[in-house]
């Protein structure tokens, strides 16, 4: 029978430990752990209050509850539509495509502030592990557009939208 014995280090031990230790969280803070790229900045929306905080806070009056909300899912294909659209989020600091695939929530508030406004106007807030990744308001006017969040005129005058805008398509005649 042969019989091997080698004395154990602690020292070394701890030592190997710590550099492996090290590694393992160079890698993680490298690759930002979840793989996930959230925007970090987005403003956190915990709650309906909040989320009509973040609205009235852009100078809008909304109704108190959503009039609807629901689960979307942003395409992972980008097509022109979502170009165009991306567009106008990245006029205004967001950008959906890091998102692609993500199901979302959406929730969309009546504005009752919008000037001159003949038919309905909706807020449009696309949140995602509570933070806001994008939205609109979106004026349903024959003639309406979709602009950002940031309202820009003063109280009595015509709210003027942010480039870029998207356009509603117009009934055929």
């Amino acid at each position: 029978m042969f019989v091997m014995t080698t004395k154990v280090d602690i020292k070394k031990i701890l030592i190997i430990l710590a550099a492996v230790a090290a590694a393992i969280l160079a890698v993680v803070l490298l690759f930002g752990g979840s793989g996930e790229t959230a925007q970090t900045d987005a403003p956190a929306v915990s709650g309906n209050d909040a989320r009509v905080k973040f609205l009235t806070d852009m100078g809008w009056d909304v109704t108190a509850s959503p009039t609807e909300t629901s689960q979307v899912r942003i395409p992972e294909e980008q097509s022109p539509v979502f170009e165009r659209y991306n567009a106008l989020q990245k006029s205004q600091g967001y950008d959906l495509t890091q998102f692609a695939g993500k199901k979302v929530m959406r929730y969309v508030y009546k504005i009752n502030n919008f000037p001159g406004a003949t038919e309905p106007v909706f807020a449009t807030l696309l949140v995602y592990k509570n933070r806001i990744i994008g939205g609109d308001i979106t004026d349903t006017g024959a003639k309406g557009v979709v602009q950002g969040f940031q309202r820009i005129a003063k109280e009595g005058a015509e709210t003027t939208p942010t480039e870029p805008t998207v356009t509603q398509p117009q009934p055929a005649a």
